[in-house]
Formats: C-alpha cells, sequence, structure tokens
C-alpha cells in the first residue's frame, strides 16, 4: 500500500495538505480502521444524537436473560458460557455497531488484505509521473491504491452501521464473537419493534433473550466457534479479485461529482458476484452445512422453550421472519461477504436434520451434536440424518470398546 510519502509531495502549504490527503485515505494497512469506525457511528444513527439506554430497560432485560439461560441449560445440557453467569449489556445502536465491528475486526482484516490490489502503484502510473508531477497528479496516478482502504473501510463502517439500526442482540447474524459472558442487547430497537407490530415489549425481549442464550449455548461451543472462525475466514481469505474488476468500476468515476463513486459501487450484491470465485463456492458447502444446522438445532430450542415462556411466541416469530426480509443491502452484503447468507432452502435443511433426529432417536439423539467437532454432520449427512445417527452409534461403539 502507498504510503503519504510515497506519492513524491513537495515542501510548502500545498504540500502539507496533500500528505494530510493521502494519510486521510491510506491510513494504516488494507483498511482505514478509523473511517470505519466513523462511519459505523454515522449510520448507525443517521448522524442524529441518541439517548442512552433505559436503566430499568437494562434492569428487566437482566431479569428476563437469567430466566432463558436457565431453561437453555436445561433443555440442552449446554452452558451458554463456561465462565459465569449470562450478563446483559444495554446498549445504544451506535455502540453495538463499534463492538461488532471490533468483534469482526480479524475477518475485515482478512477480507481487506485479500482484496487490496497487489503492489504500491502500477509502472505505468510511474511513467507517468515523475518527480517533477505536481502532487495532484501524484495522487490521481495512484488513485486505486489511495481509494482502496478508504472504500474498504467506508463500506464496512457502512454495512455494520446498517445492521445496529435494526440489530436486537448480538447473534443477528449467526457469526461467532470472542467469549465473553456480556450479551449485546439493543433496548430501543426491541422497543420500536414491539411498537411497530404490536406485540408486548416484555414478550419480545424474552423472545430476544432466549434466542441470544441458545446460540451462544452453541456458538460457545470452543470447537464450534473455532471450526466457524476457520470456515469465514477461508472464505473471505480466498476472495481474489482482478484490478481489472475494480479499475473498471473506478474508471467510470467523475472526481467532480459524488454521486459517480455511488454509481460505481451502489450494486454491492453484483459487486461480490463478480469477486466470487469456484473456491469460494466450494468452501461454501461445509460453511451452511454447519450453518443449517446450528440454525435448525436453535430453531428447535426455542420452539421447545419459547412456546411455554413467550405468550405471544407465534406471532413474534413470525413477525421477526417477516421483519428480516426487510434487511438492508448493508446487512444482506455483510452475509455474502462473510459466506453466513442462507437461503430458504438452506433453513429447511437444517430443520429437517433435526426433525429427522428426533423421529429416529428422540432429544438424546441430538445430545452429541455438540461434543467435539467429529460429531458435526457432514453435508451428505445433513441430508440424511440417518447416516449421522449410525456414524455416531459407530463411532461411540469404538470409543467404548
Amino acid at each position: 500500500m502507498s504510503s503519504p510519502e510515497g506519492f513524491g509531495f513537495g515542501g510548502g502549504p500545498l504540500g502539507d495538505l496533500m500528505r494530510h490527503l493521502a494519510r486521510f485515505f491510506t491510513g494504516q494497512g488494507p483498511l482505514n480502521w478509523e473511517i470505519a469506525r466513523q462511519m459505523a457511528g454515522w449510520a448507525a444513527t443517521g448522524g442524529q444524537p441518541e439517548p442512552n439506554p433505559d436503566p430499568l430497560a437494562r434492569v428487566r432485560l437482566e431479569e428476563l436473560l437469567r430466566v432463558a439461560e436457565m431453561h437453555v441449560s436445561e433443555a440442552t445440557g449446554l452452558a451458554p458460557s463456561d465462565t459465569g453467569s449470562l450478563t446483559a449489556e444495554a446498549v445504544a445502536p451506535s455502540a453495538w455497531a463499534l463492538r461488532t465491528l471490533d468483534a469482526w475486526k480479524p475477518l475485515f482484516e482478512r477480507l481487506a488484505a485479500a482484496m487490496a490490489a497487489p503492489g504500491a502503484a502500477s509502472p505505468a502510473a510511474e511513467a507517468e509521473t515523475g518527480p517533477g508531477e505536481d502532487p495532484m497528479s501524484r495522487l490521481f496516478a495512484n488513485l486505486p491504491q489511495v481509494l482502496g482502504p478508504f472504500l474498504l473501510g467506508l463500506q464496512a463502517g457502512s454495512m455494520v452501521g446498517q445492521l445496529a439500526t435494526r440489530a436486537m442482540g448480538q447473534f443477528d447474524l449467526p457469526m461467532p464473537r470472542p467469549p465473553s459472558t456480556a450479551v449485546l442487547i439493543v433496548p430501543s430497537n426491541i422497543d420500536g419493534f414491539a411498537r411497530g407490530w404490536g406485540l408486548a415489549t416484555d414478550d419480545v425481549r424474552m423472545w430476544v433473550c432466549l434466542r441470544e442464550a441458545t446460540n451462544l449455548a452453541v456458538l460457545g461451543r470452543p470447537h464450534v466457534r473455532s471450526r466457524l472462525e476457520e470456515l469465514i475466514g477461508e472464505y473471505v481469505g480466498a476472495f481474489s479479485p482482478t484490478t481489472t474488476a475494480i479499475e473498471e468500476r473506478l474508471a467510470g468515476m467523475d472526481l467532480s461529482d459524488m454521486g459517480s463513486l455511488q454509481a460505481a459501487f451502489g450494486d454491492p450484491a453484483s459487486l461480490v458476484e463478480e469477486l466470487q470465485n469456484d473456491e469460494q463456492r466450494r468452501l461454501q458447502v461445509p460453511l451452511r452445512t454447519l450453518l443449517s444446522t446450528v440454525v435448525g438445532y436453535v430453531d428447535w430450542v426455542m420452539d421447545s422453550i419459547g412456546r411455554r415462556l413467550v405468550g405471544s411466541y407465534q406471532p413474534i416469530t413470525e413477525a421477526l421472519r417477516r421483519h428480516r426480509l426487510e434487511d438492508s443491502a448493508g446487512a444482506r452484503m455483510l452475509e455474502q461477504l462473510f459466506g453466513v447468507s442462507l437461503s430458504a432452502s438452506d433453513y429447511e435443511k437444517g430443520q429437517a436434520f433435526v426433525r429427522g433426529v428426533l423421529e429416529r432417536a428422540g432429544p438424546e439423539g441430538l445430545a452429541p451434536l455438540w461434543k467435539s467437532e467429529r460429531e458435526l454432520p457432514t453435508p451428505a449427512e445433513l441430508a440424511a440424518p440417518g447416516l449421522w445417527l449410525a456414524r455416531i452409534e459407530i463411532d461411540s461403539g469404538q470409543a467404548g470398546a
């Protein structure tokens, strides 16, 4: 990545200005984190002041989370946390965005490194901009390298900030997070959702607490978290964009018209589709298999407990399903970039797998599922739960021999 000094800026006020401008755009590394954090905060609030979470809401969420944790532990035999009881950390959308950006920083950095244009400046640019060229010519000659970290930081912050406007807990996307007993919950988004759909606020809070505790019980298993991190990391690291794909979009930009930036990168879904390759499609098979298994199991646990604890469980579940269909473009692009975008078919496969195990072996048949990485189903076993049960039974028999 080009450094500000590499642009050949001279002395004087103009040289200082250009150096500051270049430093602003390039930042450190392939992604400008200062820009990402600023954009995440702005996108989460729309640039408007936001109130602090209501202390009474925090206290109530703490109570409900303790109830959820107890019921999830009893139903699954899994403790949502091995290091202590869960605590509800009530946050505003902007704080959720910044904390989430930090939690996913390793993945964003791996993604940025994979997508960064190689080298500092092209030979053509070096030939066209000799030592005597003015600083602005130098800056524009290195435009792809200059804009890369800025645009990636801008996009990362924007996507996470958009997600924060609708997120209720920390597992709106089935993404692993660093181990912690603190659960991020956004009371303002929960309350707004409840009002918008005419639902009891306390019921929605209980539903969210159950989802968070159940996801933690599964995604908090060390082998599940490490396997997910490995698969997602391999997927984002496999991006191999050709410079021509980016340069073709940059070539049409009119630097005097900021609207041209939106025109060049305004269809993120198509850009991700252009950048995806065969290796990533191969990696998505085991990744989607694991995610389908997780969501299928979480849905079963939620149904088993939620119908008893939440009076309006079914209406909330249906409302949240529709709510998800209205996710912003930024949230959908995040799913695509990390490879965690699941189709209706993926959800159905996970639910069918769990049903198949229950029909053949009852709830006890699901118990080995989260024992170790060895017990996680293969793609073939996800489609045929009888195969998985047969393998687990054989493995258990060999272990006991």
